[in-house]
């Protein structure tokens, strides 16, 4: 990295300094402002007016409960409805041919704002002429007039609803209005005949899929009957086949004999029993409920009674008394007779009923074995009536499907999934211009810019950078020599190189093209002139100055005197701004950098701002100085008769210090180079400007210096 950038980077913004620019600069600011303002003004008064309105369309499904198809389908399953549907209608709604049938319908072609090719003006020719434009009239007529309805147009959904907002401008306000509400009504007519195209195309494929299901649901019911037939599956009550009827059959009752069997055996038993003695006639069911031998029992008791009644008289012996006993003992024997054949009865029905058992059984078994062989008929027959099934019921569900389709197409009854709640109504008022938004927009932008500009400009003068903190400029004690640059003329170089060849600079003073072939062979971008004898020695560095010039080199005069010396000689008069102005802030670079009148030099004068004020910002001239050497090959600074203690701060490391020097015997001039050498300046070169002759005329058109 160079010293100067370096230098330039220890260095803070003065911020007090950069914003005080802006009131300096006021005045420029608000008129630049008020100019913006006023063709603002203009353009918002002369601007055509252009009017808005919007037509809103909901995305809903329209059928009512009374009219919908008998699907499965509901309204959260249509695609219509979900966020990427609404948002694919919104695609729809702006698509060409929508756009082209209201084009047609409003005749739009034959207006000027949406067919210009047809109305070129003057100025549109010439730019067409001369290439700047093209020419709209090699499009056509169509898609010009759909160019400038999709510039206008701006189709929308509301976020989080399906809501679709259709927005059109125009600088007519009846059509603002109605283009929006066309391509509404024509986005319904176009949605309604893709549904009738639908409908129509179902109902078409439906017919014939309906006569081809029609065959093979025949065909499949003959082949589940042939089949029935031919496995002897035949289907009785409860809808279960006569061999499984049989076999439930045969169960029940094989259940109910055997219940039969084991009742009347029981009852048997019960009889024997008593029979034997073991239990009493009386207390068998089957014994009571024989009417012989209740009659028997009835006669029994009123035998008793009798003999009862004539013991109280008659003696057992008597021949009535034996008479009523033998009868009494008839009747027991009659009694268990009745009960033998009671029982004999019991026992053949339990026989009967075990033989019955047997049969069933055995009819039982033949039946099982039957449904066994039955039941393997039973699953293929099964598979042809599951496909019988299925063909049948697709044809109903397509028959169901075509006399709905067939009912809607015929009623052309087919609600869009979609309808305008708000339609566009004539703008009363434009959107654009809005004269008032647009003037005090243009005012308080122009401003803002204005106020950047200026800040930037201050900024990049270095009027509002100042020494960073701690970042002193260090004194240079050495002036160290970096290798020489080209030097584009060649002359001066070389009568330097000749008179140092002959002359040592230790023991004599250097002329004028010496110094000047000095500096521009040595590289050095800073040359610091001190003059111990006064404003007479500043001569020695414009005359430097001017022979760098003239040799093709970029240089810079500053002039650091209190006099002024270097101004007074180089311009027209003192009352240029120079470097106090710029230290004060007061001017720019470009303001105090002025044409040499004599030679190609550039000068920077002393300036006429305040010194004290600009003293009070030295610490920026060392930025200033690194500013100019990135600008110039050479700047040359007169210091006056400063002491070497003062020119430290400006010193840097390709810095050359030269003393101007007229008389050698001067006192003045015996303290300076002591005061030089007691600092490290041990290097500086002594000039002279004794015998120098210019080679240049006065230019013409200028006046002396």
């Amino acid at each position: 990295m160079s010293p100067a950038e370096t230098a330039t980077n220890d260095v803070d913004v003065d911020l007090g300094t950069l914003f005080s620019s802006l009131g300096r600069n006021w005045q420029k600011i608000v008129l630049a402002a008020l100019i913006v303002t006023g063709l603002a003004l203009v353009f918002a008064w002369m601007a055509t007016p252009l009017y808005r309105a919007q037509t809103r369309i909901l995305i809903e499904t329209r059928e009512s409960v009374f009219t919908r198809p008998d699907t499965n389908d509901n309204t959260s399953n249509n695609p219509n409805l979900d966020q990427e549907g609404v948002t694919s209608q919104v695609q729809v709604i702006s698509s060409t041919d929508i756009l082209k049938q209201v084009a047609r319908k409003l005749h739009l072609g034959g207006k000027p704002e949406f067919d210009k090719a047809a109305h070129l003006g003057l100025f549109d020719r010439l730019l067409i002429m001369t290439g700047l434009e093209n020419d709209p009239r090699r499009i056509p007529p169509d898609e010009r007039v759909l160019q400038a309805m999709r510039e206008k147009l701006n189709v929308y959904r509301i976020e989080n609803s399906r809501v679709i907002v259709i927005e059109f401008s125009s600088q007519d306000p009846k059509l603002a209005a109605a283009i929006p509400n066309a391509i509404a009504e024509e986005y319904i007519a176009v949605q309604k005949d893709a549904k009738l195209e639908s409908n129509n195309d179902a109902t078409g494929w439906l017919q014939p899929e309906i006569a081809e299901l029609g065959k093979k649901v025949k065909a499949a019911e003959a082949k589940v009957a042939a089949f029935r037939a031919s496995s002897g599956l035949f289907v009785g009550q409860n809808n279960s086949t006569i061999t499984s009827q049989q076999l439930s059959d045969l169960a029940t009752e094989l259940s109910r004999v055997k219940a039969e069997r084991a009742d009347a055996e029981a009852k048997a038993l019960s009889v024997k029993a008593a029979l034997d003695g073991h239990s009493s006639l009386d207390a068998v069911p089957d014994v009571l409920a024989s009417g012989l031998i209740q009659r028997l029992r009835e006669r029994q008791v009123q035998l008793r009674s009798q003999i009862a009644d004539l013991s109280t008289t008659l003696l057992p012996s008597h021949p009535r008394m034996q008479s009523l006993q033998a009868q009494l003992s008839d009747l027991d024997v009659q009694i268990k007779n009745e009960a033998k054949k009671i029982l004999q009865g019991l026992q053949n029905q339990a026989q009967t009923a075990k033989l019955r058992e047997g049969q069933l059984t055995a009819d039982l078994n033949r039946a099982k074995a039957a449904a066994a062989g039955a039941g393997e008929q039973q699953v293929e027959l099964n598979a042809l009536q599951r496909e019988a099934t299925a063909e049948r019921d697709l044809l109903e569900s397509y028959l169901t499907r075509y006399r709905q389709a067939s009912s809607r197409g015929s009623h052309d009854y087919l609600p869009v999934d979609a309808r305008i709640f708000s339609r566009a109504t004539v703008p009363a008022e434009a959107y654009f211009p809005k004269r008032v938004p647009i003037v005090g927009a243009a005012f308080l932008a122009s401003l803002l810019v204005m106020a950047v500009i200026t800040l930037l400009r201050e900024l990049f003068s270095g009027r509002a950078m100042r020494p960073a903190a701690g970042a002193g400029i260090e004194p240079v004690h050495q002036v160290v020599m970096p290798a020489a640059r080209p030097v584009p003329a060649a002359s001066v170089v070389a009568q330097g190189r000749d008179d140092m060849e002959t002359e040592n600079k230790d023991s004599g003073e250097l002329s004028i093209s010496d110094a000047a072939a000095r500096l521009v062979e040595s590289g050095s971008s800073r040359a610091l002139f001190l003059s111990p004898e006064g404003d007479a020695g500043a001569a020695t560095s414009i005359l430097v100055a001017r022979e760098i010039a003239d040799a093709g080199i970029r240089v810079l005069l500053l002039d650091l005197t209190e006099t002024g010396a270097v101004s007074h000689a180089t311009l027209e008069s003192g009352a240029y701004a120079g470097i106090t102005n710029l230290l004060s802030s007061e001017a720019q670079f470009t303001d105090v950098i002025h044409a040499d009148l004599y030679s190609d030099c550039h000068v920077m004068p002393v300036g006429t701002a305040d010194p004290e004020r600009a003293m009070r910002a030295a610490d920026r001239l060392p930025i200033i100085l690194n500013s100019l050497t990135t600008a110039y090959d050479i700047v040359v600074v007169e210091c006056g008769a400063a002491d070497p203690e003062s020119i430290q701060r400006i010193v840097s490391d390709d810095s050359m210090v030269l003393v101007s020097v007229i008389e050698p015997v001067d006192g003045n001039v015996a303290e300076t180079t002591a005061g030089l050498e007691a600092y490290g300046y041990r290097d500086f070169l002594v000039v002279t400007p004794t015998g120098y002759e210019p080679s240049y005329p006065p230019r013409s058109g200028r006046s002396a210096a």
